[in-house]
């Protein structure tokens, strides 16, 4: 069925059970033989007046030299894997189940992804995709095993208009062969345009980093949720494909190298102001928690110089870099 030119549905491909259509062209084979030689012993007998016998015989020839044709009506599918048959340019269904099939000898498998496919395309001979971590060249049936798409990384400018450099993996299974084969040219490197624009769409929506938005989500701070948008991105438009998309994640994330310097210099800025803040917080309490046990405990009464005294020496100790050297004072602050 097509809808707006488009394969919308997938069907099961009419079959017989393989091993069974064996036998019966094995026992053909052999039957037509043994009525050749028959025919063929009693035309000498009978001689050439018998039309009968050479009309046999010329059926048994023919029989013998058409059932071979018949054998390429047969099948083998393993698991996860699938073959689209055509007959004479129509969709003529799909074998998906495993197992031993005879069907129309005349119906062709297709896959647009096969090497022999499309000879003269350079991608196509070159494309190759990783099936549970092997590296497997595609042929005519199209596997239906969760694979792996790994494109090159990517510069693109982020929400703030900085060049990084990206890559994602993308995990993904043809869940509709009729629509990966027929409503697109090349689903796999359909899928692989498809991945780059949605990558470019989502990084754009994203600072690289959350200090530089007062923050907003970022491409460092917030993987899952931009990997979980980039998914759904990718989806809405792998879907016409008849692919899911099963998880995106990035893989790769760094700033340009043209700007890498600069904003390590900045990162590190970042830090420092982000520690020297918390150290002088908790100076300022400790300092405060002295002077009221100072004061609560009487311990020691100190007036307003005093104090302010005892407060820069005790900022100087906890807020410094090095150790601090004491010095006894003998006299008078006065």
């Amino acid at each position: 069925m097509k809808t707006n030119n488009h394969v919308t549905e997938e069907k099961k491909a009419p079959h017989l059970p393989g091993m069974l259509m064996l036998w019966v062209l094995i026992i053909a084979e052999i039957a037509f033989t043994v009525l050749f030689i028959y025919c063929v012993s009693q035309l000498s007998i009978y001689g050439e007046d018998t039309v009968v016998i050479i009309i046999l015989i010329i059926s048994a020839l023919t029989a013998f030299g058409l059932l071979p044709v018949c054998f390429i009506g047969l099948k083998v599918i393993k698991p996860n894997e699938a073959m689209v048959l055509t007959l004479f340019g129509r969709y003529y269904g799909t074998l998906q189940e495993s197992g031993f099939y005879f069907v129309n000898p005349f119906v062709a498998s297709v896959n647009p992804c096969s090497a022999d496919q499309d000879a003269s395309s350079s991608v196509l001979n070159s494309m190759k995709i990783k099936v549970n971590s092997k590296s497997v060249q595609l042929n005519k049936k199209i596997s239906l095993k969760a694979m792996t798409l790994n494109n090159d990384k990517q510069k693109i400018n982020d929400a703030q208009g900085n060049p990084i450099i990206i890559g994602i993996v993308v995990i993904w299974k043809v869940v509709n062969t009729a629509k990966a084969v027929f409503n697109v040219d090349n689903y796999i490197e359909y899928l692989s345009i498809q991945t780059d624009a949605a990558l470019r769409n989502i990084v754009r929506l994203y600072p690289y980093d959350e200090n530089d938005a007062e923050g907003e989500k970022s491409l460092r701070g917030s993987s899952l949720e931009v990997a979980e948008k980039l998914k759904d991105a990718i989806q809405e438009k792998a879907g016409i494909a008849g692919i899911e998309i099963l998880e995106a994640r990035i893989t790769h994330l760094s700033y340009a190298p043209e700007i890498a310097a600069a904003m390590l210099q900045r990162q590190q800025a970042s830090a420092i102001i982000a520690a020297r803040s918390m150290i002088v917080e908790g100076a300022v309490s400790m300092v405060e928690m002295a002077l009221d046990e100072l004061s609560e405990k009487d311990i020691v009464s100190l007036d307003e110089e005093r104090k302010a005294q005892m407060v820069s020496n005790l900022l100087v100790i906890l807020c410094g870099n090095k150790d601090a050297q004491p010095i006894v004072n003998s006299g008078s602050i006065y």
